[in-house]
């Protein structure tokens, strides 16, 4: 599995810029420049300003298979509540599972719709959007199955297949041990799931496994929660067709996603 140091939260008393107004300032928190600087080290208030990325800037360096969700202080506090260390499992749990079924409905955005036109109950004619059929889901386990029932409250019906991947504790070789698709999956859309992307090599592992199957990485849509600089990097120069989603990009990702999600933190 990937592995990194569970971020510490930044300071909740750190003192605001004069000329800089309080709204101003919760704008400018999303994008933290990829570097050794530590948020304790910020909140110990280094002189030296830090520079803040915006969407864009993190598009431009990754590139376009790259997506964000917009952010709003929805999405921002969801985010705060899963990296904050005092938060217990229940509320834990529960934002998680709000912020998956974020990800999911934009996931499905990315999934090719048709036209059609329907008869409304008072006989009116509506020209509406359906989905195309074709599409199913993949988790990455363990911690990508948290996704699953977001993505079924959205599709009751949708197929999910599973990959088992672990990577060596000396080497962080990534290691396929099962994996269950649908029969027809080279002719599907897929919606891959895996909540924490760090350093990218159990993703990029289970892609190859797709791409053993025949599907290709343009048919794949990777779902996830949060995201370093270097795990979306890492995918998408391997992958340059596939498409990533996630909420957050960060040089330091809440790897205890999986163990505090299913309780055996």
């Amino acid at each position: 599995m990937d592995t990194d140091l569970i971020e510490k939260m930044p300071c909740h008393n750190q003192q605001l810029n004069n000329s800089e107004s309080p709204e101003h300032a919760t704008k400018h928190v999303r994008f933290a420049r990829s570097s050794t600087r530590t948020a304790a080290e910020s909140c110990q208030g280094e002189s030296e300003p830090h520079q803040i990325q915006t969407p864009s800037d993190i598009q431009r360096q990754i590139g376009p298979q790259l997506k964000l969700l917009p952010l709003n202080d929805q999405i921002r506090e969801l985010q705060t509540i899963i990296r904050d260390k005092s938060t217990s499992r229940g509320d834990f749990v529960f934002c998680a599972d709000r912020l998956i079924r974020l990800v999911v409905e934009e996931g499905l955005n990315q999934l090719p719709y048709s036209e059609c036109t329907i008869t409304t109950p008072t006989g009116h004619k509506y020209e509406g959007v359906k989905f195309e059929k074709g599409n199913c889901g993949v988790s990455i386990m363990r911690s990508g199955e948290a996704m699953e029932q977001g993505l079924r409250d959205c599709c009751r019906s949708i197929r999910i297949g599973k990959i088992l991947i672990q990577s060596d504790e000396e080497t962080q070789k990534a290691k396929v041990y099962y994996a269950k698709f649908p029969p027809d999956i080279s002719r599907r859309k897929v919606l891959l799931m895996y909540p924490i992307l760090s350093t990218g090599n159990t993703v990029i592992e289970a892609v190859r496994v797709l791409n053993e199957h025949g599907l290709q990485a343009k048919h794949i849509i990777l779902l996830s929660l949060f995201s370093t600089p270097h795990g979306a990097r890492s995918i998408i120069q391997e992958f340059p067709d596939i498409t990533i989603l996630t909420t957050e990009v960060h040089a330091v990702a809440p790897t205890h996603f999986g163990q505090r999600y299913f309780g055996t933190d």
